[in-house]
């Protein structure tokens, strides 16, 4: 197997897809990646539609990287599986598609790694354990450059193995849970925000710099937000250091009364338009290219019904200001196929 990886790797390392300046994308589970019959589905509706990408699980929510890398630090770790076992194969079948390829990798939520190595993790003021949000999901220190060293080597193994963007999720402090049992581990006068600055910095340095297209998902509260929301995200921090920035714009994780709507998931195409329409405003603002922005769109259902005219109008809305690119999620990768052709 390290043989048959070696030389992939001495094949591979020139082998992309440029960024598109529109990136039309929906997500791939690792499980769904895995599975060939089901990810042909997929393959197929993606390369006869008007997508040109997929987002595909490098290391999910679980902490499990869903192939294996065979590289000395990550081995030590434990952290690898057989998921995607033919991940040559399915990166050959999506370049020959002229498919662009982006790895997610869930960044600081990470059980995983927590449970291989405590000392990483936010830990608990009363337990001194890692502390864990309410569905008992540890989260890494986002200060941690062991954590930090960690990342990088996954993002170079999984561009070396062909994936032509790494998209860093949970680039963020817990949200969930009792979050006042947290020890941040702030020096004085620094903020969480800080915490977050300084990986942004090297994650550019270490990977960016390197000619690897990085991208980076946030809540999207965060494009109208005034302060970090708590999570420590901001979004003028975030521009300099990533490729493209996808705010999660999501009409069903708005609360009654945003944007003057009782019930802000019965409106996809206001919400998103003016979510994003802020995060275009603050981009110009800092002299930022607002053409950086992704929406993170909604193919899902969450109490309200979400159908092909629900789903088109959220992408309608992302045309309609000037925005090129979107990503689009289901988790059970079951999508509004009719929604995505013109």
């Amino acid at each position: 197997m390290k043989e048959k990886y070696e030389e992939y790797k001495s094949l591979n390392t020139s082998q992309h897809i440029e960024m598109p300046e529109s990136v039309r994308a929906v997500y791939v589970s690792s499980w769904v990646a895995g599975t060939v019959s089901l990810r042909n589905k997929l393959i197929a509706f993606v390369d006869d539609s008007d997508l040109n990408a997929i987002v595909i699980d490098i290391k999910d929510s679980t902490g499990v990287i869903s192939f294996n890398i065979e590289d000395p630090l990550i081995s030590s770790y434990g952290t690898t599986s057989n998921r995607i076992s033919n991940i040559e194969e399915l990166i050959a079948d999506l370049h020959d598609r002229d498919i662009y390829i982006i790895g997610r990798i869930s960044t600081f939520q990470d059980p995983l790694l927590v449970k291989k190595n405590p000392e990483f993790a936010l830990m608990n003021i009363e337990t001194n354990k890692p502390w864990v949000d309410r569905k008992g999901l540890a989260f890494l220190d986002p200060q941690n450059q062991k954590v930090w060293e960690y990342l990088k080597v996954i993002a170079h193994e999984s561009y070396t193995l062909g994936f032509d963007e790494i998209n860093f999720d949970y680039i963020r402090y817990p949200s969930d849970g009792k979050i006042s049992l947290i020890d941040y581990a702030l020096k004085e006068g620094q903020t969480r925000r800080d915490g977050l600055k300084s990986f942004y910095q090297y994650i550019d340095e270490n990977v960016r710099q390197k000619g690897i297209p990085i991208s980076a998902d946030i809540f999207g509260l965060v494009t109208m937000a005034e302060d970090d929301i708590g999570i420590g995200q901001y979004l003028e921090d975030i521009f300099p250091y990533f490729d493209a920035i996808a705010p999660m714009v999501y009409p069903s994780h708005y609360s009654a009364g945003f944007f003057g709507f009782s019930n802000p998931d019965e409106h996809p195409y206001e919400v998103v338009k003016k979510a994003m329409q802020t995060g275009i405003n603050r981009a110009i603002a800092i002299d930022e290219d607002p053409q950086k922005l992704r929406t993170w769109i909604q193919d899902f259902s969450l109490g309200v019904p979400y159908d092909t005219k629900k789903v088109r109008a959220q992408i309608d809305a992302t045309y309609e200001i000037g925005l090129d690119s979107y990503m689009s999620w289901d988790p059970k990768n079951r999508y509004t196929k009719d929604a995505y052709y013109r």
